[in-house]
């Protein structure tokens, strides 16, 4: 038996596909919880990143217990030259206490003064 297919102008989608893409809409992120930050230490601008005028955003996933300490970091997204810097400084982030371990993405800005 043939699995029955949306049609959409220019796109055939099947129903798994469908699916998994209202699912994906109607349901929050089921992983990452909104935990506020109590207190952001500022990241170091990387020297060699500084001099090359390298700016934007380093998006980092944050593990935190919950007591509100950082205990892992992990790149998710932007330049590869301030994502150490980026990921140093959420270690030292403190969040405010929840129930249990959250997961927690935030973004670093990294923007020459001007």
């Amino acid at each position: 038996m043939r699995e029955r297919e949306m049609n959409i102008p220019g796109l055939r989608w099947g129903k798994a596909v469908v699916l998994a893409l209202i699912m994906a809409v109607a349901l929050p992120a089921g992983a990452t919880n909104e935990r506020a930050v109590k207190t952001k230490v500022p990241p170091v601008y990387p020297e060699l990143a500084k001099r090359m005028k390298i700016t934007g955003i380093v998006k980092v996933e944050a593990t935190v217990d919950a007591d509100g300490k950082v205990t892992a970091v992990k790149t998710l997204s932007g330049n590869s030259s301030l994502q150490n810097a980026a990921e140093e400084a959420v270690r030292n982030w403190k969040f405010v206490p929840g129930d249990g371990n959250a997961t927690v993405d935030v973004d670093v800005n990294f923007a020459m003064a001007q």
